[in-house]
């Protein structure tokens, strides 16, 4: 699911900063290219990778509770890969599309770990200790 979003974030980014298309300043083309694979990753965790198994967690509520947090989440790795993406393109006079690439990477750790943490935590199953905070 995450080599989507790295299609989407790069495809997205490439229309939105290319001056033969929009030409947008290249931190708000990220913001938004950002946002925009953000929200196609959550969609295929949350159908796909992390499918809810509990009903209560099917629900509208269940799926809006877990997008605000993924947002939540993901918006502080927006922020880490606007900067990371100038550091690695203004900064250093990389390629843009490899310092894209490269701030993805990096961003990516902190956005999955911090969404299995605390967005989708497995449930150990009855009798085994579940490493998940408690309520």
């Amino acid at each position: 699911m995450g080599g989507s979003g790295v299609v989407v974030d790069m495809v997205a980014l490439h229309f939105l900063a290319e001056p033969k298309w929009l030409g947008w300043n290249v931190s708000v083309a990220k913001i938004f290219a950002a946002e925009i694979a953000m929200l196609n990753n959550f969609l295929w965790n949350d159908l796909w990778t992390f499918r809810p198994t509990d009903q209560s967690a099917r629900t509208a509520s269940g799926t809006f509770r877990r997008l605000l947090m993924f947002n939540l989440i993901c918006g502080v790795g927006i922020v880490w890969a606007v900067l990371l993406l100038n550091l690695f393109y203004r900064g250093l006079g990389w390629n843009l599309y490899v310092a894209n690439f490269a701030a993805i990477v990096l961003v990516t750790l902190w956005n999955f770990w911090m969404n299995a943490k605390f967005n989708w935590r497995v449930k150990a199953p009855s009798g085994q200790p579940d490493d998940s905070p408690q309520k």
